[in-house]
């Protein structure tokens, strides 16, 4: 059974060790960023259902700078990191391993579980949160009767144990 903490936390499962990186260099490949545009980059590459923690990024440039895969420079208070030609060649060399971590994710989500099918799952639920939180608020206001009450713990509850269900489902066999 699936959650969004269980997909925050895809690097604990799905990559192994030493698959960051792979797709810290991968990102760096179509720009240089500091490590805290590049944790969003990667958390928009995989739809908000993975950011990678600081704890995580921050260590993983190091090591890439002292393999001389990255260089990093000071920018407007920021460290700036970039590919280095090394860092290119490297990518070229491990192309076998960077396309299993990537294939992994794939089989892992779906090849049509991309960014815009993820995105999308996550503002649905996003704008349920705001919902409920805005009725929450409101509800000093004009509170519902019970029998309103009633019928939204049912909706919501519906809905979770569907979900659930389908989550639990064993994935169709790929042909």
């Amino acid at each position: 059974m699936w959650s969004r903490r269980d997909f925050r936390h895809f690097g604990r499962q799905g990559f192994e060790r030493g698959d960051l990186k792979y797709v810290i260099l991968e990102q760096l490949k179509d720009k240089p960023a500091h490590g805290y545009e590049l944790m969003r980059a990667l958390e928009e590459r995989f739809g908000g259902f993975y950011t990678p923690s600081p704890g995580a990024v921050y260590p993983t440039l190091q090591m890439l700078e002292d393999m001389g895969y990255v260089s990093g420079e000071q920018q407007e208070g920021r460290k700036v990191y970039r590919i280095t030609d090394a860092g290119r060649n490297f990518l070229v060399e491990r192309q076998p391993q960077v396309d299993e971590v990537f294939s992994r994710m794939r089989e892992r989500w779906g090849s049509e579980w991309g960014p815009q099918a993820q995105r999308m799952i996550r503002d649905l639920a996003d704008d349920l949160r705001d919902l409920t939180r805005s009725f929450a608020s409101e509800a000093r206001h004009r509170w519902p009767n019970p029998e309103q009450q009633r019928r939204i713990r049912d909706v919501i509850g519906r809905a979770k144990a569907e979900i659930h269900a389908i989550l639990a489902e064993e994935p169709a066999a790929k042909v």
